[in-house]
């Protein structure tokens, strides 16, 4: 799959092409052999091993891919001027577009952008492309997300017959040619500044952080940088007078504990470049969800039950196909002045049925769908997952729920042969005027 290596591995700061993969003999600005000003060079660059990928704007560059006539122009993923946008290609970027934004502000600041409805099922399949290819590389692969994975190449120099930096190079350009997309990666000799140097010079990144260079880079850092500082606790440092890593790297770690308990230990080991977390391969996903953004805010137990009852469906659908299933039901409700209300339930045993999971959502939409507040988001979830092997046990008491459960099996035979929309419920027949398409959100957290 991977080309094979053009010259002798020589001096890591000549380093080599990122565009032919010939090596370099000499420091010039260019390829010697094709010219591209895309050359990987780094005093440390054939010793590093640790790689984060991440995929370019991923969602938007599927669409583009897809639809040529989209290339050149701004493209939003998301649903509708009441929802929020999932992914902003580059060009829509520039206009000031980000993601989690809502929607109504992107098209503000970028009113030419042509929005598209997220299609997870194709991203979903365009992922698993990659993550195949990913695996090829090294078995140490450990996702984070649809589109991201942290690798461990050590080891697979002998494999290859070329350096990790190489290999990640050639994935790179492998991908974009086969696949149709582009990625950028990062390499380091840990995970933290490996997802740090993936983020730079985005899209078609290559980027390298040492680790005699680790603690200079990061004095020049602002604290956000760190893995777990967000909005609301570099507020808290910025009280304290705390906005660069190195103001961090000149405090001990007992005071930092101190001031900031665990988070202070966390801080302490980052500001130096200290992060011992392996590359864990068979990661498993904490939740499985899914959720719709309104077109207009919803009050009414009447229009938000059918869009439980179809959320709860598309749970479920996930669940039985991954062999998966969950102790706790979640229900996530954001109100109109985007206030976010989480409300869980532990089940007595873990399900994958989708009337378990909207009964159990419905007891919890039933306390705070009283008519008076209007929401803009509902979504319905499960956690603590494990496998299905002792899901749904016969309810010996409530003789109903094991008629359902049949049913409920009934119709997934039907959907399986004659696609979902063969059969519909009661309940959500007359859905979908008010709302988006629900998408999956399968959450896959640290």
């Amino acid at each position: 799959m991977f080309a094979a290596m053009t010259a002798p591995v020589n001096n890591p700061e000549h380093g080599f092409c990122r565009d032919c993969m010939t090596c370099q003999s000499s420091g010039a600005a260019r390829c010697e052999r094709c010219g591209s000003p895309r050359l990987a060079r780094h005093a440390e660059l054939y010793r590093l091993h640790l790689a984060h990928i991440d995929c370019d704007a991923f969602y938007a560059s599927v669409e583009k891919r897809d639809n040529p006539a989209l290339r050149e122009k701004p493209v939003i993923i998301g649903g509708g001027k009441r929802g929020v946008v999932s992914t902003a290609c580059y060009i829509a970027r520039i206009k000031g577009v980000r993601s989690a934004m809502p929607m109504f502000k992107a098209l503000a600041a970028c009113p030419e952008a042509v929005v598209i409805a997220p299609d997870m099922e194709k991203y979903v399949r365009v992922g698993r492309e990659v993550r195949a290819m990913m695996q090829a590389l090294t078995p140490l692969v450990e996702p984070l997300s649809i589109d991201e994975a942290f690798l461990n190449l050590s080891g697979t120099e002998r494999l290859h017959g070329r350096p990790p930096a190489m290999v990640l190079a050639d994935f790179a350009r492998t991908v974009e040619k086969e696949i149709g997309i582009s990625v950028s990666a990062g390499l380091s000799y840990c995970k933290f500044l490996a997802k740090v140097a993936s983020d730079f010079r985005k899209p078609r990144g290559f980027s390298v952080i040492g680790d005699a260079e680790a603690v200079g880079f990061l004095a020049d850092q602002p604290v956000t940088l760190i893995w777990g500082v967000g909005k609301a606790f570099a507020t808290t440092l910025e009280r304290d007078g705390i906005r660069m890593i190195g103001q961090l790297q000149k405090l001990d770690r007992s005071e930092l504990m101190r001031r900031y308990g665990t988070m202070g230990d966390r801080l302490y080991h980052l500001a130096r470049g200290q992060d011992e977390r392996l590359v864990h391969p068979d990661r498993d996903a904490k939740s499985v969800s899914a959720e719709t953004t309104f077109d207009t805010d919803l009050a009414s137990p009447a229009d938000l039950v059918p869009v439980l009852r179809a959320l709860s469906e598309k749970v479920s659908a996930r669940l039985k196909k991954s062999g998966i299933a969950g102790g706790t039901v979640v229900l996530k409700l954001k109100t109109q002045d985007f206030k976010l209300r989480t409300r869980n339930r532990q089940l007595g045993d873990p399900t994958q049925l989708a009337d378990r999971i909207f009964q159990t959502g419905l007891h919890l939409l039933e306390k705070e769908a009283d008519g008076t507040t209007r929401y803009r988001l509902l979504g319905i979830g499960v956690s603590d997952l494990g496998d299905s092997d002792k899901a749904d046990p016969p309810d010996l008491v409530d003789g109903a729920a094991r008629k359902r459960a049949m049913a409920e099996g009934a119709i997934d035979s039907l959907r399986e042969k004659f696609g979902r929309k063969a059969v519909e419920t009661g309940y959500t027949f007359g859905k979908g005027r008010n709302a988006h398409p629900p998408e999956f959100i399968d959450r896959d957290e640290d």
